[in-house]
């Protein structure tokens, strides 16, 4: 009887463990079933059977289950995820491979131009654990060209809810970057071609030192990427958002606290250049007396006459400006001015 018989049995007598992931399944807690944890028993028997079906199709497509030293397994050339700053579920899954073995095969073609090696499609992370635990990989070995290694990766991965926005937009730009079309994408990822053309012009509007620095912001949907992309239209908000992304701080914040930073760098609004700046300075009699205050600010005045200055003053100098004016026109200074 097989391991996978013998785990759909014990369904019937143990509780369904938390879902880890499409890798693997938590060891069940040595727990009663209450009668509220029926439909979640039929969940994971459902998915149980579905993973069976998958594995049927998948040897009857011609792929084959074998054991693979994971030291010659090489990943996918497409990258489809960024650096998780959690590493509960990692080490969760790696728990569960360790006391149970590994129970969902990965996915490999044999290395395209490296002979004795091979190359994952997907399951990135147990060729990993299997490599750290001295074990070797079980994994279905399929003969794969370039377009359906990529789309195998796609399909496997779409319907999980931790690949975040910005992951799915990189994987996009990612495939067509490594000179497929844009019907692969499509295809790696379940969506139709406005869906991927919306993705890739969010990863390709916001640089990528900038996305790598913020990581998979798995809270993080279209929207806010598409706010921040229109928003770093602007060179100014670049400068903004780099100079916060290379503060200390900025990388002590998990990744969702990492994008609100960036946004809110780009969000917020510069202040006036030094040259726009009101320049301020007082006007002060021979005797130290403080007449009034000028401010500048490139061709305006504003001159504001000190409360302690006779109010008549200010109509004295009124009607002075026009002698005022013609002294200055005389004295050549305006011509100069206007040469400069």
């Amino acid at each position: 009887m097989s391991k996978r018989t013998d785990t759909i049995k014990n369904l019937f007598t143990a509780p369904p463990a938390p879902a880890l992931s499409a890798d693997n399944n938590l060891p069940a807690a040595p727990t009663r079933v209450s009668s509220g944890a029926v439909r979640s028993l039929k969940d994971s028997f459902s998915e149980v059977e579905r993973e069976n079906q998958e594995l049927r199709d998948k040897i009857a497509a011609g792929g084959m289950i074998i054991e693979i030293d994971a030291e010659l397994v090489d990943p996918s050339p497409v990258s489809d995820r960024f650096r998780d700053d959690d590493t509960t579920t990692y080490e969760l899954l790696k728990q569960s491979i360790a006391q149970r073995g590994q129970e969902v095969p990965v996915l490999v073609r044999e290395h395209p131009t490296t002979r004795g090696r091979y190359q994952s499609a997907y399951g990135h992370r147990r060729v990993r654990i299997a490599r750290e635990l001295g074990i070797p990989v079980r994994a279905i070995l399929k003969e794969l060209s370039d377009e359906a290694l990529v789309v195998a990766q796609g399909l496997e991965n779409a319907p999980r809810e931790d690949l975040s926005f910005i992951e799915r937009a990189i994987f996009a730009v990612h495939i067509e970057d490594a000179g497929h079309k844009r019907s692969v994408v499509q295809d790696a990822l379940a969506i139709d071609r406005a869906e991927a053309s919306k993705l890739i012009a969010v990863a390709n509007a916001i640089p990528r030192a900038i996305i790598d620095a913020i990581g998979k912001a798995p809270k993080i949907g279209r929207g806010r990427w598409q706010t921040l992309a229109d928003m770093l239209a602007d060179g100014a908000a670049v400068k903004r958002t780099r100079a916060a992304i290379s503060d200390g701080a900025f990388a002590s914040g998990d990744s969702d606290s990492r994008f609100l930073a960036a946004f809110n760098a780009a969000a917020r609004r510069t202040e006036p250049d030094a040259a726009k700046k009101p320049r301020s300075r007082p006007v002060v009699a021979h005797d130290g007396q403080r007449i009034a205050q000028v401010q500048r600010a490139d061709r305006a005045l504003k001159l504001s006459i000190d409360k302690k200055v006779p109010a008549e003053f200010a109509d004295f100098l009124v009607k002075q400006l026009p002698d005022l004016f013609d002294a200055f026109t005389k004295s050549g200074r305006a011509k100069e001015s206007d040469e400069a």
